[in-house]
């Protein structure tokens, strides 16, 4: 019969001993139990029977370590569940043809206890994908609305810029479902599309009507040079005004010739203008001896001028005034303005006296005036006949009424006797 396997004591009298999972024949072989039978894992001939299961211990122990660490790492969560699935599936067949001695069945339950937990974690990266997707899907289609929004406006300057930007952030964003992800995209695109072929539409108008600004501008420069050397001053400024309003409504012409075109124009109106200025202050220098004239004139007028004296007498030396100044020439512009706010202050003031004298001597209002006192003495009267009869029959309390309400029209009678007294006077 052959020998009885030896088998060798573990240290550790926590753990099962290393013979509970192994045996070791005569010749070395080494053999491991489990839950599917024995089977060998190795032979070390020329060793103790201790010394050659020691060593497919040391294996197992090893193989022990790693399936440890893989689950920590799979329920701290350190490792994603589908690369977690297929490290688990390596390490279960690492197992199951391990050439090591110890509780390799245990180790497989280890790893089989995970299967909960990567079904949690798979259910948890499923909704957290979805979330980023609803996400995606929402920051997208923010995009698609700010395109189109571009798409439809007219901000040329800003707008390619905007667009960039955008793009740049749409890349950054998860793909979400295909047809949903297509769809935006198309949109997206479209309104770039869109936004550009009008920009460079606009922006080819715009050429042309810079162009067309440049012929009128380069007309008008003509018609400035016929005028630039003209005198007749009055004419000709207004002619400058209306070639202004047209250079104006004209537009910018090509950026590189625009500045020069209104140097040129802008140089033709400044010959004409300064020429003018000259010729207007030579003309003042003569109308200083009438504005000289025009200030003394009002210097005598103004205290004669005094229409709450005597306004007849003040008219008479108003036209008096009046025909002295229509007879001394212009005075220069400067004084112009002052001059006329002191004629029309004693004008104002006349014939804001003519309207008073009106207003105190208009026979209607003092018609109405006089009328109206008429009406409250008849009034008062009528009270005071009312509180005399009610004494007579003893009604203290309605006398005393009727004599309240003739004197409110006793001090209302005082305001319209002062009122017609005002037109007799």
């Amino acid at each position: 019969m052959p020998a009885e396997p030896a088998v060798v004591a573990e240290a550790n009298p926590d753990a099962a001993a290393p013979e509970t999972f192994g045996r070791v024949d005569e010749d070395g072989t080494v053999h491991v139990r489990t839950a599917a039978g024995e089977r060998v894992v190795g032979q070390i001939p020329d060793s103790s029977p201790e010394e050659a299961l020691a060593f497919y211990v040391r294996r197992y122990e090893a193989l022990a370590v790693t399936v440890d660490l893989l689950v920590n790492r799979v329920r701290s969560g350190a490792v994603a569940p589908d690369d977690a699935a297929h490290q688990i599936k390596r390490e279960r067949k690492a197992i199951q043809e391990a050439n090591a001695v110890g509780d390799l069945d245990a180790l497989l339950a280890k790893l089989n206890s995970l299967s909960p937990k990567l079904d949690e974690q798979r259910e948890a990266r499923r909704a957290e994908k979805a979330a980023h997707q609803a996400e995606a899907r929402q920051a997208k289609e923010k995009f698609v609305a700010q395109a189109e929004k571009l798409a439809a406006g007219n901000d040329w300057r800003h707008g390619v810029s905007r667009f960039r930007d955008l793009l740049e952030q749409w890349k950054q964003l998860p793909r979400i479902d295909k047809a949903t992800d297509d769809q935006l995209w198309h949109r997206f695109s479209s309104a770039r599309s869109t936004y550009t072929r009008r920009r460079k539409a606009q922006f080819a108008s715009d050429a042309a009507h810079r162009e067309e600004a440049a012929k009128i501008k380069r007309s008008i420069i003509g018609e400035a040079e016929g005028l630039a050397s003209s005198t007749d001053w009055g004419p000709t400024s207004g002619a400058f005004r209306d070639l202004m309003d047209r250079w104006k409504k004209a537009g910018p012409a090509p950026r590189e010739i625009d500045d020069a075109l209104w140097k040129e124009f802008r140089g033709l109106q400044d010959q004409f203008f300064n020429a003018r200025s000259a010729a207007q202050n030579e003309q003042d220098q003569e109308f200083t001896a009438n504005q000289q004239a025009k200030e003394a004139l009002l210097v005598e007028f103004e205290p004669r001028i005094d229409p709450a004296k005597d306004l007849d007498a003040a008219k008479v030396a108003f036209r008096e005034l009046m025909d002295r100044w229509s007879e001394i020439g212009k005075v220069p512009r400067g004084a112009i303005r002052t001059l006329d706010q002191r004629i029309r202050s004693l004008e104002t003031s006349l014939k804001r006296a003519e309207e008073e004298r009106w207003r105190k001597t208009n026979p209607e209002a003092r018609a109405r005036a006089e009328d109206t006192a008429s009406k409250l003495r008849d009034q008062i009267a009528t009270h005071e006949e009312k509180a005399a009869k009610a004494e007579a029959r003893g009604d203290a309390k309605a006398a005393a009424e009727a004599r309240q309400a003739a004197e409110t029209y006793r001090t209302w009678l005082g305001s319209a006797e002062a009122a017609a007294q005002d037109f007799s006077g």
